[in-house]
């Protein structure tokens, strides 16, 4: 694709299944899933093997990730089991089959599990679709959750209503079978430490705005349903295929907005060089790891570093 066409937000896809499946996951570990969901394709043939840059998966993401917490997200990613109910079967399986790490090079290379590959590729007529760059910018694993979530309802305007019992067990905030203690037991505490956070992020960050309603059965609050809508132009689906250069483009434009950069010509300029984009990634990842403090306007340090003001 060429560097003048005009890119639009890629999309994950997911069958449905998994999203509303039972499991509990880090922020790390999420942002791993997430970016390797964005290489997969259709055409996958069993055993394929899928590379992840790491300083590709922190510039995307914005988040320092060092080596033991990228080993320690990995080797749970492959003991962590997802519960997938389907109505016929209960299935418990793992994402990763194995995970290796290059040492020195900063690349990690995941094989899927067998038996999950069917939920993320043979997507048939039902899935959920989202968009990378937003997953990415929720740093709340439960806001990750929760989009997920709610973009498999985006098109209706709302969710079905869910019990509590029923939406903490998929948060993995609820043992079903009672053997683990309950996190958040009080609204309240669910609301503060989950909800609000979770609602919070997904409308500042994301293409979604959602809220939330809590249903009272007698005098106690028993179950909870989300209203979605998009507060962005709906875009035409990205074909499954494309590469996680388009994404990074696209995160690259994002940058640039967030700084106040949205004159077309000099985003055309800045985007059409490789070496004013690779700065542009590295400006930002210093910014929010407070290596560069511009707290009046980073925008236009950007643009003074590149000799472009």
């Amino acid at each position: 694709m060429a560097a003048s066409e005009t890119l639009s937000p890629i999309e994950i896809r997911q069958h449905n299944a998994l999203t509303t499946a039972r499991y509990e996951m880090s922020a790390c570990e999420m942002d791993i899933v997430f970016s390797l969901l964005s290489k997969l394709t259709k055409h996958d043939q069993a055993g394929t093997i899928y590379e992840i840059r790491v300083q590709e998966l922190m510039e995307l993401t914005g988040r320092t990730w060092n080596y033991k917490q990228l080993l320690e997200s990995t080797e749970n990613l492959n003991s962590r089991v997802y519960h997938i109910d389907t109505g016929k079967t209960l299935l418990q399986v793992s994402l990763l089959a194995s995970a290796l790490y290059r040492k020195g090079e900063g690349t990690i290379e995941l094989e899927i599990s067998e038996r999950m590959r069917p939920y993320l590729i043979d997507l048939k007529s039902n899935f959920t679709s989202y968009r990378l760059q937003a997953a990415f910018n929720l740093s709340s694993k439960y806001a990750k959750r929760i989009y997920q979530l709610a973009s498999q309802w985006k098109d209706i305007g709302e969710t079905k209503t869910y019990s509590l019992d029923e939406f903490k067990a998929m948060l993995k905030l609820k043992d079903p079978t009672g053997k683990e203690p309950e996190q958040y037991a009080q609204i309240s505490a669910l609301q503060k430490y989950v909800l609000d956070i979770a609602t919070t992020q997904i409308n500042e960050h994301t293409d979604l705005s959602i809220k939330y309603e809590l249903l009272k059965k007698g005098r106690s609050y028993q179950s909870i349903k989300f209203y979605v809508s998009q507060v962005r132009p709906q875009q035409l689906p990205i074909p499954f295929e494309l590469a996680a250069e388009d994404a990074k483009a696209q995160a690259a434009r994002k940058h640039l907005e967030n700084l106040g950069i949205e004159e077309p010509g000099l985003v055309q300029q800045i985007l059409q060089s490789i070496t004013h984009t690779e700065a542009l990634f590295s400006f930002i990842f210093k910014l929010k790891t407070d290596k560069i403090k511009a707290t009046k306007n980073p925008g236009g340090l950007f643009l003074k570093m590149q000799g472009l003001r």
